[in-house]
């Protein structure tokens, strides 16, 4: 869904032949679902780390196709703006030790970015949010020299649209590109599932997201303003999704759903051909419908690339690499603080969702509690208070803390079911435990230095970069010293123009 896009007009021609090959695929999809093999290989975990390229003050590099280059590493790749980075690690087979798998090679790419990015003042910083950014940061003319870019942009219209959050402190900005966009970085993890267990996992991770998020929020500090735990996540849904008026929750182009599954991922697949139009309707030569291989399944490119203008925080993914399967990618999870930070997270969301799969069949909360759990986790991180299903009961309210040490033994025991070996669910789970204990999350950690710096934008990113180079979970993270008063306060861009 990554690849590049050499056709920047379309015709009404093209729009029909590409919408009629959305209905054929459909019917290709089908047949695959029900294929003896499909999607049966030993599951796996990837992900893909998003990065923002700064100097130690914070401020933003432009200059990620120069890094890249010079890294000449083929799972680097560019993201919207130009200094938007993104790893697309290797997939690992989910036993007996993924996670470790995932930071050691989360850890090898920030060193390899670090020294490609040397040359140019630029390192890499991992958030949800860069603090240092402003609004002439996020137009189109830092957009990526790549094609696909400029192509969505295009085709999600130059109408302006509003973007904003209210949180601590209010924001407001408009804008008519998606390179705003570029402000919101994540931690992307794709966890591959058999067809005919695709319903139920993926209501398991509708149920579990909100949770992870609240104790993995990083994303406080939006253009210098304390607003969400997790701000990122309205600001992406508005530059993405909301460029016209008076559109529908449950049709935009980007969000959390509008009900629990019960179909599988030909309801989602039939969901998105019937109610989105095609963004970029790009066909594919040759026999478009026959395998890439003999014997293999269809690469079903249109249906692929229609998805791929979808950004469901939890999306489908059909891949016909090798024998074919289908993945969820788990998208609404922030980038950083470090990989240890990032892979807790990851080892306590697939725990959650592989132990809820294996023991709910439905989802037992209304589907407009667990939508509200989202954005509510997303406000107010650990201090959330979220609904849970209650058994036959009506379902409580319970504080995200409390919540998510009460998971953890059912985390524990889906990871260990999916043959994790228990030294690596003990070290990773307890990451997320310890984090618990103190409170101390990201989010956690970014509002408490930004206030005692002075709202200094620049001196907080400088902090957070220095220790998160040492590779420690934020929960271990000293707090600042409050700034004596009468030291000049931040500006801004710690109180200097760029």
């Amino acid at each position: 869904m990554g690849r590049d896009l050499p056709q920047r007009d379309f015709t009404d021609e093209d729009r029909e032949r590409f919408r009629a090959r959305l209905r054929a695929s459909l019917g290709l999809l089908d047949g695959l679902l029900t294929s003896p093999g499909f999607g049966a290989g030993e599951p796996t975990l990837g992900a893909e780390l998003e990065m923002f390229l700064v100097t130690r003050d914070g401020v933003p590099v432009p200059r990620n196709e120069e890094v890249r280059r010079a890294a000449a590493d083929p799972r680097l790749v560019l993201e919207v703006n130009r200094y938007n980075l993104e790893a697309n690690l290797t997939p690992v087979p989910l036993r007996p030790r993924p996670f470790t798998a995932l930071h050691d090679e989360a850890d090898t790419l920030l060193e390899a970015v670090r020294g490609a990015g040397a040359a140019h003042g630029a390192e890499p910083y991992c958030a949800g949010l860069l603090p240092t950014l402003r609004p002439a940061d996020l137009t189109r003319r830092n957009m990526s020299p790549r094609g696909r870019y400029a192509v969505i942009d295009d085709a999600l219209g130059r109408a302006g649209r509003g973007l904003r959050v209210s949180g601590e402190q209010r924001l407001r900005m408009r804008s008519d590109t998606f390179c705003a966009q570029g402000a919101a970085s994540s931690w992307q993890i794709h966890l591959t599932v058999r067809p005919e267990e695709f319903t139920r996992v993926h209501n398991a991770a509708q149920l579990m997201t909100a949770p992870v998020l609240a104790v993995a929020a990083n994303s406080p500090l939006l253009l210098g303003r304390r607003a969400w735990d997790e701000s990122r996540i309205p600001w992406y849904e508005q530059a993405f999704g909301q460029h016209r008026r008076r559109v529908a929750p449950a049709d935009r182009r980007s969000g959390f759903g509008h009900g629990w599954l019960r179909g599988g991922v030909r309801e989602l697949a039939e969901e998105a051909v019937r109610r989105y139009a095609p963004l970029v309707p790009l066909c594919s030569g040759g026999d478009w419908d026959r395998p890439l291989r003999p014997g293999g399944p269809p690469a079903l490119d249109e249906l692929r690339l229609h998805l791929g203008t979808l950004w469901w925080w939890n999306r489908p993914v059909y891949d016909p690499a090798g024998d074919g399967h289908l993945r969820i990618e788990l998208r609404a999870l922030p980038s950083g603080p470090t990989p240890a930070d990032m892979v807790a997270n990851t080892a306590l969301l697939t725990g959650l969702i592989l132990d809820r799969a294996a023991r709910e069949p439905g989802g037992e909360l209304p589907f407009a509690l667990a939508r509200e759990n989202f954005y509510t986790a997303a406000r107010d991180g650990m201090a959330a208070r979220l609904w849970w299903p209650a058994g036959p009961a009506a379902p409580v309210r319970l504080a995200a803390r409390d919540l998510v040490r009460a998971l953890l033994p059912r985390a524990a025991a889906g990871l260990a079911a999916a043959g994790v070996a228990d030294d690596e669910v003990q070290r990773w789970l307890g990451v997320v435990e310890a984090r618990v204990l103190t409170g101390r999350s990201g989010a956690h950690w970014q509002r408490r230095t930004h206030r005692a710096l002075g709202s200094d934008d620049r001196a907080t990113v400088r902090r957070y970069l220095e220790l998160s180079s040492t590779g420690a979970p934020v929960h271990s993270w000293p707090a600042p010293q409050a700034r004596v008063r009468g030291k000049a306060k931040g500006t801004g861009r710690g109180g200097s123009s760029r």
